[in-house]
């Protein structure tokens, strides 16, 4: 069998068909799936790390440490189970996949070195890293990543802990070096579900990470304390570039309130996503980092409820919104206005057309709403997480505006641990607002949870033409034609714009907050929070 070999090359994200798992910025995330179909080589370059500056060196040797503000506390420390993005974004440095994303965009080998592929798309042959090790200081075996991808495969008589990999119709271990995947059906993005953290790698002989959390990332789990704090510290023996500062303590600031007076008093160093006002509340002694949060904020409709089952109900919601003037509100007009369940940095996916759709138009709202029988308006009522300030203010606004067409919009705060057991996962709720996104960048993932059988639809949309069109996007001939899936995924967005599935508003603009004592923080074009490379500056 011929193969190709992907050695010494790297893939934006922004350009590869690879699977991609859905986070929700302020909510919940799920299980990898979806498909796309780009050829893509990925880095197999061991070596390719910065070497930290003399101060750096001479930090790291110091007992320097770092307290980071979350948002809420993790919702598990299994990466199996890690279904929010605050989560999965703290995961990030203590597990890690046979590959796993960078700062840049790229798929590099983690505790993979390499692999190989056959020419029919449908065996990846992967080469363990030499001298990889556990937290726990075993060596990581080959027998460690069969168990790993068999138990999100569901091949060890349990369910798939991962949709995609249920393409998976094998895992053998040859030698002690060597891992052979055969699927089911070629599939592009299986690199990609191979780098989240679903698909970590992890101990066969640990039955309970929610436990005894044991990775192979830059940090490793020292302790946690519910609803307060978690601790991690450097692991010394990590394989890769060290982690500068020794330890990081994680702050849970539920009360966005909170949040500058923490940062004021030296409670906390550092908060990811600040708002605007907070950032200027803030003294000298912080910098204000700018990036983008790479998600889809929206209210998000329970389309099986009243009136919200009524399209034309959620096309007037949609017209009666003005996006600027929810930007100008919560962010000083920072962010970009979106149109449907896909952001910027998706490139080729994006349709920027979509966001006019919707120009604000009252009168077309009101009559909209008089043709689907309420022209005396109605009253909902929108869940919304009380530890996301961004989303709070968001809905303020829109309960403004909806007042032109005679809808009163209610606000519910909700504590997070509440919005994923009763909105994400109960499906009670009429609407929310949060930030849909994701932790892999491809189509796929991102328009898979609309599907109407879809686990995680969890605003119960419900479209023949949508799911024959994502279908399509999967097919065996799109899978060879990029282009062809390309156009059947916008043909999804396009659907999910005309029936006003949701009302889309903006990818988010993020702020981070950082005392000056620090440096080296990095975005990345996805949720992730990359402690390992802070160090201390002073």
């Amino acid at each position: 069998m011929t193969k190709r070999e992907h050695k010494n090359a790297k893939v934006l994200f922004v350009s590869m068909l690879l699977t991609l798992t859905i986070a929700l910025g302020g909510c919940a995330g799920d299980k990898a799936d979806g498909d796309s179909t780009q050829d893509a080589t990925v880095s197999t370059d061991e070596s390719s790390v910065s070497a930290p500056t003399n101060a750096q060196e001479e930090a790291d040797s110091a007992d320097s440490q770092i307290t980071v503000g979350i948002p809420q506390d993790l919702n598990s420390l299994d990466p199996n189970y890690a279904n929010g993005s605050g989560t999965q974004e703290i995961l990030f440095n203590i597990y890690e996949g046979l590959y796993k994303p960078d700062s840049d965009g790229n798929l590099n080998p983690a505790v993979a070195s390499g692999y190989t592929m056959s020419e029919d798309g449908l065996v990846y042959t992967f080469t363990l890293r030499d001298g990889i090790k556990f937290h726990n200081g075993n060596p990581v075996t080959v027998a460690d990543v069969k168990y790993s991808i068999e138990k999100c495969a569901g091949l060890n008589g349990g369910e798939p802990v991962i949709s995609a990999f249920s393409n998976i119709a094998s895992v053998e271990t040859p030698d002690d070096k060597t891992i052979v995947v055969t699927l089911k059906e070629a599939s592009s993005v299986f690199i990609a579900i191979c780098a989240t953290i679903e698909a970590a790698i992890v101990p066969a002989d640990v039955a309970d990470l929610e436990a005894e959390p044991v990775g192979t990332g830059p940090y490793k789990f020292v302790s946690r304390s519910l609803q307060e704090s978690v601790v991690l510290e450097r692991f010394d023996d990590y394989w890769g570039e060290p982690a500068h500062i020794k330890t990081v303590n994680l702050k849970v600031l539920a009360d966005a309130d909170a949040i500058v007076m923490n940062l004021e008093g030296g409670a906390v160093d550092m908060v990811a996503r600040v708002t605007t006002a907070q950032a200027a509340e803030l003294g000298d002694e912080f910098n204000i980092l700018e990036g983008t949060m790479n998600l889809v904020q929206g209210m998000y409709l329970n389309n099986a409820v009243e009136p919200f089952d009524n399209e034309l109900v959620r096309k007037a919601l949609c017209y009666a919104v003005n996006k600027q003037e929810i930007l100008d509100f919560v962010s000083d007009g920072k962010g970009t206005p979106v149109g449907s369940s896909m952001f910027p940095t998706f490139g080729k996916y994006y349709m920027d057309e979509l966001n006019d759709v919707y120009t604000t138009d009252i009168e077309k709202a009101k009559e909209l709403l008089a043709e689907a029988g309420y022209a005396d308006g109605f009253e909902f009522t929108a869940k919304v997480p009380s530890n996301y300030q961004q989303h709070i203010d968001t809905a303020q606004v829109l309960a403004e505006q909806y007042k032109a067409i005679g809808v009163t919009m209610n606000i519910e705060l909700i504590e997070w641990e509440t919005w994923l057991s009763d909105v994400y996962g109960a499906r009670d709720f009429e609407a929310t607002v949060v930030g849909v996104d994701a932790s892999t960048l491809t189509a796929g993932a991102m328009l898979s949870r609309f599907q109407s059988t879809a686990s995680n639809n969890f605003i119960n949309y419900g479209n023949p033409d949508y799911d024959t069109a994502y279908k399509n996007a999967l097919s065996a001939e799109a899978v060879l034609d990029d282009d062809m899936a390309t156009q059947y995924y916008k043909e999804c967005e396009t659907i999910l714009t005309d029936t006003a599935a949701n009302v889309y508003i903006q990818d988010m603009c993020e702020l981070v907050a950082i005392n000056k004592k620090y440096a080296g923080y990095e975005f990345y074009p996805l949720y992730i929070q990359d402690f390992s490379k802070l160090y201390v500056a002073e």
